[in-house]
C-alpha cells in the first residue's frame, strides 16, 4: 500500500469516473433494450424516441434545438467534424494554447495562430486583427484545459460579429464561424451556445462524469456540415454507423447533472483550489502558478503551478508511489513526454516548465484530500531539491 494508505486522485481534467446514475440510466440500453435505432419494429422505435430524447435534454441545456446536435465519439471527432464544414481554402484563426486536435485541424487550411498573453487569455483585439476577407473560421477553446485560463468568448463573438457585418455591407458572401471546444468547461461554466455568441461547440461526455469515446458537436442554422465517416445515413447523414443509444443516454443524463450542480459544484471547487494554492504557495513562495492573476479567471477546479528546478515527470511517479496521482499538463502532452506547447506559447521557461504539475480537483474531492494531497507535494518537492542540492 501507499504511504498514505489510500488514493487521492487529481486529474479530473484528463477523466471522471462515471457517476452511479449514469451508469445506472445506461444500464437498460445495455441490456434489454438493446435494439438498432433505426430499425422498424416496435421496441426500436422506443429505443429511437429515447435517443432523441437525449438528444433534446442535451440541446436543451445549452440552449439550442435538437435538430442541430450530431453525437460523435468524443470531442476530438467532434472538432474534426466542425472544421469538416470548411472549403479547403478558407483562412482559419486560432490561438497557440488549442487543444491539438484544433490545431491539427488548422493546419491544412491557410491559417493563423494568435499568440496568448503570460496568463493564457487571448486578446479579442489580436483574433479581430488576424481576421481577413478570406477568413472562415474562428475556433477558441471556453476554457484551456491545461492551465484553465478562460477566454473572453463573448468579445471575440463580437469581433465576428462585426466583421459579418462588414462583409454584409461590401456584398462579400463568404460565412464567418466562430468554434468553441467546451469540454472542459461545461461543469463548471456556462455553456448557452447564445450568451457565448458561437456558430459551433464541442462537449465531452468524458469530462462530465459520463462515458467516454461519448461527445457532440452543435451547429447553428445554415451551417452546412461534411460527414467524416460515410454508410448508412445515421445522424442525419453526418455519422454514419449504429448509434451509440447507451452513450449518448448517459452523455444526456450525466449533463442534467452537472448542469444542476453547476454553481454549487463550481464554488466549492474554487474554494479547495485556493486552499490548495495557499498551501503549497506558502511552503514554495518560488512557486509559479500558471494563468491569469484573476482566479476567477481560471477554470475553478484546476491548479497549475510549477517548481523551478524540479522534474516534474519524477515528481508525478514518486507522488504515485505516495497514492497522490496528478499531472504534468495534459494527457496528451503527458503522453508525449514533451513540454507541452501550451507552456512554450505561453513563454515559459523550460526551467520552470519542466517543473509543472497540474492538479484538477473533482466532484468526490474533499478538503481533507486536499490537505494531505498538499502535504504530500510539499515533502515530495523538498525531498526532491535537497536530493539536487537546490535551495527551495
Amino acid at each position: 500500500m501507499n504511504a498514505l494508505n489510500r488514493t487521492i486522485y487529481l486529474d479530473y481534467g484528463a477523466a471522471t469516473p462515471l457517476d452511479p446514475c449514469v451508469r445506472d440510466a445506461m444500464a437498460p440500453y445495455e441490456g434489454e433494450l438493446f435494439y438498432n435505432p433505426s430499425a422498424a419494429y416496435d421496441e426500436a422505435r422506443r429505443v429511437r424516441a429515447d435517443l432523441e430524447g437525449a438528444r433534446a435534454s442535451i440541446a436543451h441545456l445549452i440552449g439550442a434545438r435538437a435538430g442541430n446536435v450530431v453525437f460523435t465519439a468524443g470531442a476530438t471527432e467532434a472538432n474534426n467534424l466542425a472544421f469538416a464544414a470548411l472549403p479547403a481554402d478558407a483562412h482559419v484563426v486560432t490561438d497557440a494554447i488549442e487543444h491539438e486536435s484544433v490545431l491539427a485541424c488548422a493546419e491544412p487550411h491557410p491559417h493563423t495562430v494568435v499568440t496568448v498573453g503570460a496568463d493564457g487569455i487571448v486578446d479579442p483585439s489580436a483574433i479581430a486583427e488576424a481576421i481577413t476577407p478570406a477568413t472562415g473560421f474562428i475556433s477558441v477553446s471556453l476554457a484551456n484545459g491545461e492551465i484553465g485560463a478562460i477566454q473572453p468568448l463573448r468579445e471575440i463573438a463580437r469581433a465576428v460579429a462585426d466583421e459579418r457585418m462588414r462583409r454584409l455591407e461590401a456584398g462579400e458572401d463568404r460565412p464567418i464561424w466562430l468554434h468553441t471546444d467546451a469540454s472542459q468547461a461545461a461543469t463548471t461554466l456556462s455553456v448557452n451556445v447564445s450568451s457565448l455568441g458561437v456558430d459551433l461547440m464541442t462537449l465531452s461526455a468524458a469530462k462530465m462524469y459520463g462515458p467516454k469515446q461519448v461527445g457532440a458537436l452543435w451547429a447553428a442554422d445554415g451551417i452546412a456540415l461534411n460527414p467524416l465517416i460515410a454508410g448508412g445515413g445515421q445522424e442525419r447523414g453526418l455519422r454514419s454507423g449504429t448509434e451509440n443509444v447507451a452513450g449518448a443516454i448517459g452523455f444526456a443524463h450525466a449533463f442534467e447533472i452537472a448542469s444542476d450542480m453547476r454553481r454549487d459544484e463550481a464554488r466549492r471547487l474554487e474554494g479547495l483550489r485556493r486552499r490548495m494554492e495557499r498551501a503549497l504557495i506558502e511552503a514554495f513562495p518560488d512557486a509559479v502558478v500558471t494563468g491569469p492573476r484573476n482566479a476567477c479567471l481560471r477554470l475553478p477546479g484546476l491548479l497549475h503551478v510549477s517548481f523551478p528546478g524540479v522534474e516534474a515527470r519524477r515528481l508525478v511517479l514518486l507522488l504515485g508511489n505516495e497514492g497522490v496521482l496528478v499531472a504534468t499538463g495534459s494527457a496528451c502532452a503527458a503522453s508525449k513526454m514533451r513540454i507541452s506547447h501550451v507552456l512554450s506559447a505561453l513563454g515559459m521557461d523550460e526551467r520552470t516548465a519542466a517543473g509543472s504539475l497540474r492538479m484538477t480537483l473533482g466532484r468526490p474531492t474533499t478538503a481533507d484530500e486536499v490537505d494531505a494531497a498538499a502535504e504530500a507535494i510539499i515533502r515530495t518537492v523538498r525531498s526532491e531539491y535537497a536530493r539536487l542540492g537546490v535551495s527551495s
